[in-house]
């Protein structure tokens, strides 16, 4: 009888999802935000949204092409990093600014790198970051009804009041996707239903900043201000970044412990960037570190192989 054993290497645990399938079914999801955003914004925002998408497909398509690899445009990837890129974008920024962004997006950080599952961070947000430093006016300029304004955060943040009610819609200024709370949670749920996604990065996530931000509103004396945390929760791409970034498969931990501790460390980071650094947003840049720590936590959260610490008796 022959015993040969035939070794491969890893997925060993096959399911019946492609990627093609996951791709589009997370487009999907982010369709509520996405009509809302060009609904709230008008024509700017559709402009941006078919820049972002169309110039990060091309740069994928032009760069394997160039280095003789296998085109996989088709995955829907690139697609999708467009997409997110453009959500995280304002409305009215100028038509190169999307194209370097998709530039740094596809080539920079996902294609220099091995391309799909071997970036070591989100496209997406590397490429926001590197706008957000690079073009910073560019960046956090926002006009909504024809008026330079501010972002509800950033009038928060100096002392001011906001409309909670109007921050949860979405008919406020802010980047095209980020503004409404509602749309995105309408998409968040839609991946937790057709488990796309996992619950415990989004859950702890907010639910760690949540603690952290009414610690912070008690000790400054503000009491239990619960429209203080519902402001910081509609705001500043909070859910955009917890349920469509954060949870992104190849930056995030696959251990269940590493992701429980991922969204703590994020609550944690989104809660320190917005209360006591310049900005009034952070959930960007709390996610890029989150995904630098990702070796890290899967290290300290692998789990203990079956039998493993047992004692032997002789």
């Amino acid at each position: 009888m022959d015993y040969t054993m035939k070794i491969s290497s890893s997925p060993h645990i096959r399911d019946k999802e492609t990627t093609t399938n996951i791709m589009g079914q997370v487009i999907v999801a982010l369709m509520p935000a996405t009509i809302f955003g060009i609904y709230n914004f008008g024509m700017d925002a559709l402009v941006t949204v078919l820049i972002t998408v169309l110039s990060c497909i091309v740069f994928e398509g032009i760069y394997q092409k160039l280095f003789g690899l296998k085109v996989t445009i088709s995955d829907l990837s690139a697609a999708l990093t467009g997409l997110l890129l453009a959500l995280n974008l304002p409305p009215k920024v100028p038509f190169w600014l999307p194209i370097i962004g998709s530039f740094f997006a596809i080539i920079v950080v996902k294609q220099l790198f091995g391309g799909l599952g071997q970036n070591f961070m989100n496209p997406a947000l590397g490429a926001r970051c590197f706008l957000l430093i690079s073009f910073t006016g560019r960046m956090t300029t926002f006009t909504y009804d024809a008026v330079t304004t501010a972002t509800p955060l950033a009038e928060l943040k100096s002392g001011g009041s906001v409309d909670v009610v109007s921050m949860a819609i979405g008919t406020i200024p802010g980047t095209i996707g980020e503004t409404s709370a509602m749309a995105l949670l309408i998409g968040g749920v839609f991946l937790l239903f057709r488990r796309i996604i996992n619950y415990r990065i989004p859950l702890y996530y907010i639910g760690s900043f949540s603690v952290f931000i009414m610690i912070y509103a008690i000790a400054s004396g503000r009491g239990f201000d619960w429209s203080f945390l519902l402001a910081h929760l509609c705001g500043g791409g909070l859910m955009l970044g917890a349920f469509f970034m954060a949870t992104d498969y190849v930056t995030s931990p696959i251990t269940p412990r590493g992701r429980v501790l991922f969204g703590i460390i994020l609550g944690l980071l989104t809660f320190l960037f917005r209360i006591f650094g310049g900005s009034a947003e952070g959930v960007s840049y709390a996610i890029i570190i989150g995904n630098l720590l990702v070796p890290l936590i899967e290290r300290v959260t692998v789990p203990k192989a079956f039998g493993k610490g047992a004692v032997k008796h002789e």
